[in-house]
């Protein structure tokens, strides 16, 4: 049963965000800073996102096949690779990591 309260709550919390969001004044919505934080906040939290799945286990940090992963990945970037390609040599990088240490 706990669970279904988690559940609710959180859904009237998520309608009472949008709301809020809806109904700022346009005026506010205008200003060059809230509008350069509502470009870069998505950016900020994907990252963190990424982090805390790629090198957190726990409470603790993890090195592992994840993190060679990202790395290779952020070596293709820099390379200037496409997306797919930067999809691609971060999943085979993983998958060798992984054969390698069991």
């Amino acid at each position: 049963m706990n669970v279904w309260i988690a559940i609710g709550v959180t859904a009237v919390g998520c309608y009472l965000v949008k709301y809020l969001g809806l109904s700022a004044p346009a005026g506010v919505l205008e200003r060059p800073l809230v509008k350069r934080l509502a470009a870069l906040l998505p950016v900020a939290l994907l990252a963190a996102l990424t982090a805390q799945e790629t090198f957190a286990d726990g409470g603790h940090l993890m090195l592992d096949a994840r993190a060679a992963g990202v790395a290779a990945a952020a070596v293709a970037l820099v390379l200037r690779a496409p997306f797919l390609v930067v999809v691609g040599v971060a999943v085979v990088v993983a998958a060798g990591v992984r054969a390698l240490g069991g």
